[in-house]
């Protein structure tokens, strides 16, 4: 059986924490092999992610790893918060460059992912299974498809474990990405990232911020389905699960839903997987 995790933001109120804890309490059902935890909400803030981390790790008995970021942060801030980590019982870090929190003028002593990965590994070795994000439609900001990879490549060689996708609708993107990482020499594992659909609206925002493609074919059906809200969902799970089945027979190590802290979009997916 494909191994699944999951990834969670960090609630800030007590009705964004009772959300969360209902979600995690249904979907710890399905044995993930672990659950993420984004740094802040929205990149606001980097105090809520540790209290989520112990949180899942303790009330709900889940491998919760953190998201660690770059931007924003002192050498010795992101030390402290490794430290942290480490005395929570995390075995498992996100490093990503992530952005700037909102109200910092300072990108922080690191500039790119590949130099977080690089400190993580100089301070703490091997304890740490280092996970870093990548782009199988390139990252928005690279200055071409080959740039992207080649930064990619740097964070695999800084000493990186494995890597996890932006989301995306279109599994060729992902093959093609897997075949053109190991053209260059990546070997670690390539995880596919999978955002069921709760929100229509909200997914084609998140799409166009993020440079996911939208299948056309998908949106028309999507749109002619108006109002009907079961219609909609129902497809959306069965598109998404078409899209894991396809991803799993292609050889994919792993699927990390990205929840949005609900349960029934990913639950309706996985439903539909078996």
């Amino acid at each position: 059986m494909t191994p699944i995790s999951f990834e969670f933001f960090p609630p800030k109120t007590d009705e964004q924490r009772e959300q969360l804890d209902r979600t995690a309490g249904k979907l710890r059902r399905h044995d993930p092999s672990f659950v993420s935890v984004t740094f802040g909400a929205g990149g606001s803030t980097l105090s809520y992610t540790p209290e989520t981390v112990r949180r899942l790790r303790e009330r709900f008995v889940l491998d919760a790893a953190p998201h660690v970021s770059c931007m924003g942060g002192s050498r010795e801030e992101i030390r402290k918060l490794l430290k942290l980590y480490r005395a929570l019982g995390c075995r498992r870090i996100l490093a990503l460059r992530g952005d700037l929190p909102s109200g910092m003028a300072r990108s922080g002593d690191f500039r790119f992912a590949a130099e977080l990965v690089e400190f993580i590994r100089a301070e703490h070795g091997d304890w740490f299974r280092i996970e870093v994000a990548c782009y199988p439609e390139m990252h928005p900001q690279a200055e071409d498809a080959f740039a992207d990879l080649r930064h990619f490549k740097a964070k695999m060689d800084a000493g990186a474990d494995a890597a996890i996708t932006q989301y995306f609708y279109n599994a060729d993107a992902y093959f093609r990405f897997v075949e053109a990482a190991r053209a260059i020499g990546v070997t670690q594992p390539i995880v596919p990232g999978i955002m069921p659909i709760s929100n229509f609206g909200q997914i084609r925002r998140f799409s166009e911020q993020c440079g996911a493609e939208i299948p056309r074919w998908f949106l028309k059906r999507m749109q002619a389905y108006g109002d009907d809200v079961d219609s909609i969902r129902d497809f959306a799970a069965d598109f998404v699960a078409d899209l894991c089945r396809r991803l799993v027979d292609g050889g994919a190590p792993e699927l990390h839903f990205y929840t949005l802290n609900l349960a029934r979009p990913t639950q309706a997916v996985l439903a539909r997987l078996g």
